[in-house]
């Protein structure tokens, strides 16, 4: 199905996958995703036996064994009539390579490529599919504050995702977006890429560290958890204390009464 097929999430409920790492390691962001949602008036609901997308197994080529996952992931969200993921990755994953495990298998085929068009990554899905340009944060507004972004790989290259992020958080009052060198330069992350390239994961991460310690933003966000472990992880082991943050974090936090700056420095 082509992307001006896709049909309309407005006016339906949402559910919501958060993801593997979200999930284990960043709940708060689960949390937030819900709370700006919710602020919208959306119905956000939360299939129980969701799992993995299937992503890992299907980068290293065990595509057996994403089938087996992505099956799970299908079942989990047959009555979905949106899906959101606060991962450019993992939706992705859905979106686009789906409909490619199963393109031999007609009765799953059907079903991977509904869950495709039907997936959204939280950025994408509130200002593409809603419309949404501003949350609406006044009272509680950031003080002032500059933001710069880290476009991540998936989101950005298969997804098309950088001005959304920018359009919802320029939104806040008290904002400044400013740029990050090398922005839409890979953390060196890349899932097992990280594993199977040591070396150059390594190498690619010094490089996003220098950027993100030479930086004059207050805040650094990005849209994806896998990113933001391999960034804070690097900032950490370097004895930085600035700290990426979720985009959803950050949209959640300006929405609350008395919200504070936050600096990720």
């Amino acid at each position: 199905m082509s992307e001006a097929l896709r049909p309309s999430p407005r006016y339906k409920p949402v559910s919501l996958f958060v993801t593997c790492i979200v999930d284990m390691i960043y709940p708060q962001t689960g949390v937030a995703v819900v709370e700006v949602l919710e602020r919208l008036g959306v119905e956000v609901r939360f299939p129980m036996a969701q799992t993995c997308c299937g992503q890992p197994a299907f980068n290293s080529g065990f595509w057996d064994d994403a089938r087996t996952v992505a099956r799970q992931f299908l079942t989990a969200f047959a009555d979905a009539e949106v899906i959101v993921a606060p991962s450019g990755s993992c939706a992705s994953m859905v979106r686009h390579y789906y409909p490619t495990l199963f393109e031999d298998d007609p009765e799953w085929y059907a079903q991977a490529a509904w869950a495709a068009s039907i997936t959204w990554e939280f950025t994408e899905y509130l200002v593409d599919g809603l419309g949404v340009t501003d949350l609406g944060a006044r009272g509680a507004a950031l003080p002032p504050t500059r933001v710069a972004f880290h476009d991540a790989c998936h989101g950005l290259r298969l997804m098309g995702l950088h001005d959304q992020a920018r359009t919802l958080v320029g939104s806040i009052p008290g904002v400044t977006l400013c740029e990050l060198a090398g922005s839409d330069a890979c953390c060196g992350f890349g899932g097992l890429f990280a594993v199977k390239m040591p070396e150059i994961s390594a190498a690619m991460l010094r490089d996003k560290v220098a950027n993100l310690a030479a930086s004059d933003a207050d805040v650094i966000v990005t849209g994806d958890a896998s990113c933001l472990t391999q960034m804070n992880g690097g900032l950490s082991r370097s004895g930085h204390t600035r700290r990426v943050v979720h985009i959803a974090d950050l949209l959640a936090r300006s929405l609350r009464p008395g919200a504070g700056q936050g600096s990720s420095r």
